[in-house]
């Protein structure tokens, strides 16, 4: 079956990508001050037109960047050839101290690039699936400028999952079942990160991740920022305890499987604030090597249902704090003109409750190669 991604990056979020990339030509200082566009007849607009010039010098100066660390983008245009793998994992302790990991096959696609400015479209064909059946559905964008950036995601499972580990608080060799196929999880999440850069007159995150800037001397920045997460979850124990049976024995099963616990859902929406640091390194000339990390301080607001008999409703509804992250790495040669590189991005969600735990990580690994073209005018 043919999938396809499309991805969307439209980097409107500030008048300062326009300047960086174009060294401030696109914005010459006259564009509020041309006294021949607003004379000085009437006092009102003297003051109006010294108070828009005011705000355009800050605008201006805050969205400058220091050329000895960063060489903005010469060209126009830019096309690129992608492979993405994307991967997720969920793991999921009960109260019995039984920890079962699920991930689902590795999807891998290949598509072109087309990119203008800073609108980028692209075709992806996941070559995993080609033939096959599989209902998941991924929609993944990142924006990437000096001062801001922006995550966005949504992904349902899919038909594919397999159990990857299972342990047991007895400690039983559970080998066999490992590699399992399972149908009985059913997931969705979606979210946005964003995000501010603070030495964003020296540090560029477009250098690492979307090439169109060259960063020439190593630095790095402190990163804050909010998101916004809503997960769903949905798991048939049943069919955990037939699964475990077919490999593991009815036997074992049934010594260490709640056989009251019959389906679990949990529905959480995460409003988190985020901090961390990204640093660039340029290890030789044209080479770039980032890496950053961002802690969450997550507020969870949760409701579920259970039909274990042992406990209500209530146990599913309440409101805690957890520590959830984000982390991206990136390495690229870039001499402006061509560029080929790799990047990651790995998002970490935690779930706590008393006789429940869930951690999901999911992400990307990105192989590109790409030129541009279309040299801009000075």
């Amino acid at each position: 079956m043919r999938k396809y991604i499309f991805i969307f990056a439209f980097f409107i979020l500030q008048v300062q990508q326009i300047y960086a990339d174009n060294n401030g030509h696109n914005i010459p200082d006259s564009i509020f001050s041309d006294s021949t566009q607003l004379p000085e007849k009437r006092c009102g607009k003297h003051l109006k037109n010294s108070f828009l010039d005011r705000l355009y010098d800050i605008a201006k100066d805050f969205s400058r960047i220091d050329t000895n660390y960063i060489e903005p983008q010469h060209y126009n245009y830019a096309f690129m050839l992608q492979n993405t793998n994307t991967y997720e994992i969920y793991r999921l302790q009960t109260g019995r101290n039984m920890t079962v990991t699920f991930k689902p096959d590795l999807s891998v696609k290949f598509g072109p690039y087309f990119g203008w400015r800073w609108i980028f479209l692209g075709y992806t064909l996941d070559v995993s699936h080609i033939g096959g059946s599989n209902n998941k559905h991924e929609f993944d964008v990142s924006l990437y400028s000096n001062q801001i950036g922006l995550d966005v995601f949504y992904r349902t499972s899919g038909n594919d999952y397999h159990i990857s580990n299972l342990t047991l608080d007895k400690k039983d060799n559970t080998r066999n079942i490992d590699g399992a196929p399972f149908s009985g999880l059913k997931s969705s999440i979606r979210g946005f990160n964003l995000y501010y850069i603070t030495n964003h007159h020296k540090f560029s995150y477009p250098a690492a991740y979307s090439q169109s800037t060259c960063q020439r001397i190593s630095a790095g920045s402190l990163l804050f920022g909010i998101g916004f997460t809503s997960q769903k979850l949905s798991v048939d124990w049943g069919a955990l305890a037939e699964t475990m049976n077919k490999y593991l024995g009815k036997e074992l099963t049934e010594t260490v499987f709640d056989s009251s616990l019959v389906k679990g859902e949990v529905n959480y929406d995460d409003l988190a604030l985020q901090v961390g640091y990204g640093y660039n390194w340029v290890f030789a000339r044209n080479c770039l090597f980032n890496a950053s990390l961002s802690l969450a301080l997550a507020y969870k607001h949760s409701s579920g249902d259970s039909d274990h008999r042992n406990f209500t409703f209530h146990d599913f509804n309440f409101d805690n704090f957890n520590i959830d992250g984000v982390s991206r790495f990136g390495i690229v040669w870039n001499n402006t003109k061509w560029y080929i590189g790799s990047s990651a991005i790995l998002h970490a969600y935690n779930y706590h409750k008393s006789n429940f735990y869930t951690n999901t990580v999911f992400g990307s690994l990105n192989f590109y190669i790409g030129f541009n073209f279309g040299h801009k005018k000075s």
